[in-house]
């Protein structure tokens, strides 16, 4: 073999330029060539080269020119493809379409009985041509001068005694017996008077005596001789009575090759079977009205889905042809459905090179029918489309479906995302995607946004880490406020679905607020499937919590005359009831208590609240909580400045200014917690940094003027002194008393008294007044509307005692 390859490459360097590379041997059997793959130099494309030595085989050299010569004239479909030639005196070359034997199927018995008359139709064919508009005579037709093409189609070679009856010197007179085992397939007349005797005989009837030897040939797998003529031994019944007319001993009596054709084209006859039927439509599929395109297509369904028939004819043969239909010949989302089942057949170099291109074309056109039968047919396409044609040319194509006016090109690109998106880029899942998603999971059709919500529960996994649970929170909480009941369950679904891509806190403080409403949906198949949802977060959130430590806060550091460590206020002490941590608390808290409880009614049960803590307070409430303005009453209000009298033995008990702060925090700490309709977002809103806290509006004239009346504003030096004694949320009241001390001193007997009130009280009443008269500055007034006169009286000594104060 390799001294083959080095001849011929010798040769070839020698004589003119081939642009054909020579491959593997081809075995063929009865012939005067030698067969080889090869390609062509110029683009690879592969053929099949028939060599012949001259030195090797001189006898026979002028069957090969002769059949160089037919190949080089005759063309014909139904004939071996020519495409190129090469003659010198030591070698000729011809290079034809790929082919191989037909003898490698027929020995194996590869062939179904559908595709044996289909290559037979094709070879009567070709017969036919021959002989009548050739007036020639093949004289050498046998399975080893049959080839079968790339398509499967079967096609004559062999043209070494094709001879024209117009010529009287024609080789095959002299020639006919130097073709091999020439004796064994001779007809009757031919064995008899020599091959002269053609002339005095129809130009069709060597032809038709050999057609029949063929016909036994393939069906049998082989001939034997002589005693196998006329045998009909594993021929069709309907083609048995035509069969033996071909192998008539009388050459005028024999039935003509073109006399045979025509009556197995009959209907209901040999020839009259889908696939030949096929194979004659095919060719002028684009010429077919809408009608007869419809028939044909219908047909060629039906033979695709069979196993009888030659899978390379369909991908070769048909395959072209539908897609020159459908892109230029309006053969539609019918025939493009068949191009899809027939291209699942073709290897991925196949595919890349005839489908891919196409498909590409096709997602530009604005059909809809079309672009709903690409998105239908998507999963067969996408395994073979690479990520850079989906990702940089079909989906910027696709896109356009999403604000398309038909809801079924809506609806279909959606569910077409989940087939697409494995081969989508992060950066357009997470940018375009979801931007056109977030528009139809708004969409006026239910059953579009029911979709979208299904959509991105498949895809969720797919999402960026950073934008999904945003992304995932907003759509699902929308799904399930939809009034189409399959939306909200839908949403429930995914939500379940995806309940392992959210924390524990999303799903504590987002998720389950989202579902828990959906518990008492109208509904049952939402009531059901809440319920299911709830279940699969709940178990996740408890299973979360029983991790996690019992306490941040530090061990308790405080110990009780026995040594023992006091427990914290908020931690329960051995009690099975819900109340025994606080009964555990106050107790413990009276343990460590000591001195004695002051009168509450007199001025030193004041003095001693406001100048020394006492140890029986507790910490949480002796601690200063800054006030500000109510978020229910904003308008200042009055009733809840404490009352200071000039006679102050009459006067009920002074509250104290922990009992203020305390009373202020019981009525206004629950605004903290937000409104109970709050959605979502409002709710984590709530727990980001605080804004700053609206200044109060200003109350009406006659309101301004009754506060005014009651309470005078502070002026800007009273505010500056504010802030000078603040000290972490304790009014300093001594160090403003003795700031006025020192003033006193300075200014001698110039200066202004001290304010009424002040003058001859004790020390303790004097902070007790100040430090009431503070916690009144901080509070928000409220118009107080009908307020007694004698009211209005004490208020109005209560400014006389206290005005010149602040100056």
């Amino acid at each position: 073999m390799d001294f083959l390859k080095s001849a011929v490459a010798s040769a070839i360097s020698k004589g003119p330029a081939f642009p054909y590379t020579f491959g593997d041997r081809v075995d063929i059997d009865q012939s005067i060539w030698t067969l080889q793959n090869g390609t062509r130099r110029e683009d690879g494309s592969k053929c099949s080269i028939f060599s012949f030595d001259v030195n090797a085989n001189k006898s026979r050299l002028p069957l090969a020119k002769n059949a160089l010569r037919k190949f080089r004239t005759f063309r014909h479909p139904g004939i071996v493809k020519v495409l190129d030639t090469v003659e010198t005196d030591t070698y000729i070359y011809i290079a034809t379409e790929r082919i191989e034997p037909l003898g490698w199927k027929t020995r194996r018995k590869a062939l179904s009985e559908e595709s044996i008359k289909w290559g037979l139709h094709h070879v009567a064919k070709t017969l036919r041509f021959i002989n009548d508009e050739g007036t020639s005579v093949h004289g050498s037709i046998r399975v080893s001068s049959i080839f079968t093409t790339e398509s499967g189609e079967w096609k004559i070679g062999g043209l070494d005694v094709l001879s024209s009856m117009k010529e009287d010197d024609a080789i095959i007179y002299t020639y006919g017996s130097l073709v091999p085992d020439s004796g064994r397939y001779a007809t009757p007349e031919v064995a008899k008077g020599g091959w002269d005797s053609i002339k005095r005989n129809p130009v069709s009837a060597v032809d038709a005596y050999n057609y029949g030897i063929l016909i036994s040939e393939v069906f049998n797998g082989g001939f034997s001789g002589t005693d196998q003529v006329g045998s009909t031994k594993g021929i069709p019944p309907n083609m048995q009575g035509n069969y033996k007319r071909l192998l008539h001993a009388s050459p005028k009596a024999r039935l003509s090759v073109g006399h045979f054709l025509e009556q197995g084209q009959r209907a209901g006859s040999f020839f009259d079977t889908p696939l030949i039927q096929l194979s004659e439509g095919i060719e002028n599929l684009g010429l077919k009205s809408e009608t007869e395109r419809e028939t044909f297509i219908s047909e060629l369904e039906a033979v695709a889905e069979s196993d009888d028939f030659p899978e390379e004819f369909f991908k070769v043969k048909i395959l072209p042809e539908l897609l020159k239909s459908v892109e230029f010949g309006g053969g539609g989302p019918k025939v493009f459905a068949l191009v899809l089942r027939i291209a699942s057949k073709l290897s991925e170099d196949e595919y890349t090179s005839q489908i891919t291109p196409v498909i590409i074309r096709l997602f530009g056109s604005p059909d809809r029918a079309l672009r709903v039968c690409l998105l239908d047919n998507l999963p067969l396409m996408i395994d073979h489309l690479p990520q850079k044609v989906v990702n940089d040319k079909i989906f910027p194509q696709m896109v356009t479906g999403f604000t398309d006016l038909a809801p079924l090109v809506r609806e279909q690109t959606v569910k077409a995302v989940l087939v697409i998106v494995s081969k989508l880029s992060d950066r357009v899942i997470n940018g375009e995607l979801l931007r056109y998603l977030a528009k139809t999971a708004n969409d006026d059709q239910a059953g579009i946004r029911t979709n979208t919500t299904i959509c991105l529960g498949k895809i969720a996994r797919n999402l960026g880490a950073n934008s999904r649970t945003k992304v995932l929170v907003a759509a699902f909480s929308r799904s399930l406020r939809d009034p189409f009941v399959h939306a909200r369950n839908a949403g429930l679904m995914a939500l379940a679905a995806t309940s392992d891509l959210f924390s524990e806190d999303d799903c504590a403080t987002k998720l389950l607020p989202a579902i828990c409403p959906s518990l008492v949906d109208k509904e049952k198949i939402v009531r059901d499937q809440a319920n299911k949802a709830l279940d699969v977060y709940l178990t996740r959130i408890r299973k979360y919590g029983a991790s996690l430590p019992d306490s941040i806060l530090p061990p308790p550091t405080q110990t009780t005359a026995t040594g023992e460590a006091v427990p914290r206020m908020s931690t329960p002490q051995n009690e099975n009831s819900w109340t025994g941590w606080a009964i555990s608390s106050f107790t413990n808290k009276l343990a460590t208590a000591s001195g004695q409880i002051e009168p509450s009614n007199g001025v030193a049960a004041a003095a001693a609240t406001t100048s020394d803590r006492s140890a029986s307070v507790p910490p949480a409430l002796s601690r200063q909580i800054p006030l500000r303005p109510s978020v229910t009453s904003p308008t200042p209000s009055a009733s809840t400045i404490p009352r200071v009298s000039s006679n102050l033995r009459s006067a009920p008990a002074i509250r104290s200014a922990s009992q203020e702060f305390e009373a202020e925090e019981m009525e206004d700490f629950g605004d903290d917690w937000g409104a109970m309709d709050d959605t979502v977002d409002d709710v984590a809103d709530a727990w980001a940094e605080p804004e700053p806290e609206p200044e109060p509006e200003p109350a009406p004239a006659s309101s301004r003027a009754t506060t005014a009346a009651i309470s005078p504003q502070p002026t800007p030096t009273s505010v500056s002194k504010k802030a000078a004694y603040d000290d972490q949320g304790e009014p300093d009241f001594a160090g403003w008393l003795n700031a006025q001390a020192a003033a006193k001193k300075g200014l001698g007997s110039g200066s202004k008294a001290l304010p009424k009130g002040l003058a001859k009280k004790s020390a303790t009443l004097t902070t007790t007044a100040a430090a009431a008269k503070t916690v009144a500055a901080r509070v928000v007034k409220a118009p107080v509307v009908g307020r007694p006169k004698a009211v209005e009286k004490e208020k109005k000594d209560e400014e006389d005692d206290w005005g010149e104060a602040w100056d």
